[in-house]
C-alpha cells in the first residue's frame, strides 16, 4: 500500500510539473505574441555564451535618471515591485560611475504626500539656485518636491499634483501624465518634458520657481519609421543640448517587451520639431539583454564625453516589473549623429578609475 502511494504521489508530483512547465511554455508564447520582434531590427550580435555586463546599482530598478551636481554624480531610479505597485524614490551617488553607493530614501508617496499613495514611477531632479527640484510621478499625476541636498529628503511642494491629465479628451494635457524630464536651456528657460502615448510628447515652460508652469503646455509628434524599424515615441523622455542642437531622445515600445528600445531625433528647439534621422534606434536588445530602454543621459563636464544610464529585463529570470539599472557609453559621429550603443559591452573593467570630477571637470 504504502509503495502504491508513493508512486501515485510521484505521478501526482510529475503532472503537477509537467502543467507548470506547460504553463510557462504558454505564458512565454503569450509574451512572444503580444511583443513580437519587430521587423526591420539589426540583426543581434551576442554569442550564445556571452555574458552581459553586470547592472551598476544593487537590487532591483528600472527608469533611471542620472545627473551630475557639484563633484558627484547621482542616479534617481523606480524601485521595482510587480505591477509596478511602488511606492519609494530612493538615489544612488558615485564619484566615478563605477562605485555606487545607496543614499536611501529621499520620498515615501504613502507618508509624504496628500494627493497619491501608489504607483511611484521614474523621478528626475534638477538644481537652480541652491535648491533641488524632484519631479516624479504617483497614481498617474506628476508632482514636484524641494530640497537643499540632492539627496533630500524631498518635500512636496504643491500639496497637489503639478501636471495632471483629465481624461483622454483633456485639450490641454494631450498625454499622459508620467516620466516628467526637466531641461535648462542655454538662456535659462527650463522646461518639463513628458509623456506616455502613441507618438505624442508634451512640453511646458516652467517658471523661474520651477514649481509653476508659464502658460500652457504644447505638444508635438514623433511617429514615423528609421531605416525601416517603427520609431513612434512611447514614453521616457530625454532632452540634451550638444554644438547647438536639440537631442531629444525616448523609449519604442511596452517595457515588458523584450524588445523595448532606445531611439532619437534632432531638433532646431525645444518644442521640435524632431527630425529622426537613419539608424535611430540605438539601443536594443542584443542576446540576454533585453528590454534596454528608459534611459537618461549624462555629459562629463568639461568634456565631449557622454554616458547612458537605462534599465534592462533583470538577468536572470527579469521581465517588464523586475528590471536592472546599466551603463552605456554614447559616442557621436562627426556629422553629430549618435552612434548604436550594444547592451553586451562592458564600459568599465575591474580596476578602471571611470569618470572622476576634479575642479568641476
Amino acid at each position: 500500500m504504502k509503495r502504491h502511494f508513493f508512486l501515485n504521489a510521484r505521478v501526482l508530483l510529475g503532472l503537477a510539473f509537467a502543467a507548470l512547465f506547460a504553463a510557462a511554455v504558454n505564458v512565454s508564447a503569450q509574451n512572444s505574441t503580444q511583443y513580437p520582434r519587430p521587423e526591420g531590427l539589426p540583426p543581434e550580435t551576442a554569442k550564445p555564451d556571452a555574458k552581459p555586463p553586470a547592472p551598476i546599482l544593487s537590487g532591483h530598478n528600472a527608469d533611471p535618471a542620472i545627473r551630475v551636481f557639484g563633484d558627484t554624480y547621482y542616479i534617481y531610479p523606480t524601485s521595482d515591485k510587480d505591477q509596478w505597485l511602488t511606492t519609494d524614490f530612493s538615489v544612488w551617488s558615485s564619484k566615478n560611475l563605477v562605485d555606487w553607493k545607496k543614499e536611501g530614501m529621499v520620498l515615501d508617496v504613502t507618508h509624504d504626500l496628500a494627493w497619491a499613495n501608489i504607483k511611484a514611477w521614474a523621478p528626475d531632479c534638477i538644481e537652480r539656485n541652491g535648491t533641488y527640484y524632484f519631479y516624479f510621478c504617483a497614481d498617474g499625476k506628476i508632482g514636484v518636491g524641494t530640497a537643499k541636498s540632492p539627496v533630500g529628503p524631498f518635500k512636496d511642494a504643491l500639496g497637489k499634483p503639478l501636471l495632471e491629465r483629465h481624461g483622454r479628451n483633456d485639450k490641454r494635457i494631450t498625454s499622459n501624465t508620467i516620466d516628467p524630464y526637466p531641461f535648462i536651456d542655454d538662456d535659462g528657460q527650463a522646461y518639463l518634458y513628458w509623456g506616455n502615448s502613441s507618438g505624442r510628447v508634451n512640453v511646458a515652460k516652467l517658471n523661474p520657481d520651477m514649481i509653476t508652469l508659464d502658460g500652457d503646455p504644447k505638444d508635438f509628434m514623433i511617429q514615423g519609421k528609421s531605416s525601416g524599424v517603427t520609431v513612434n515615441f512611447r514614453e521616457g523622455s530625454v532632452m540634451f543640448k550638444r554644438n547647438g542642437k536639440y537631442y531629444f531622445m525616448w523609449s519604442v515600445d511596452d517595457a515588458r517587451s523584450d524588445y523595448y528600445r532606445v531611439a532619437y531625433g534632432i531638433s532646431d528647439g525645444p518644442f521640435g520639431p524632431v527630425h529622426i534621422p537613419d539608424h535611430a534606434t540605438v539601443l536594443v536588445k542584443n542576446g540576454p539583454a533585453k528590454g534596454t530602454g528608459h534611459h537618461s543621459v549624462v555629459n562629463v563636464p568639461g568634456t565631449d564625453r557622454w554616458y547612458v544610464v537605462y534599465h534592462r529585463h533583470a538577468i536572470p529570470n527579469g521581465n517588464g516589473y523586475t528590471r536592472e539599472v546599466c551603463l552605456a557609453r554614447m559616442e557621436f559621429n562627426a556629422d553629430g549623429t549618435i552612434k548604436p550603443m550594444d547592451p553586451m559591452v562592458q564600459v568599465f573593467k575591474p580596476g578602471d578609475r571611470g569618470e572622476p570630477i576634479v575642479n568641476g571637470k
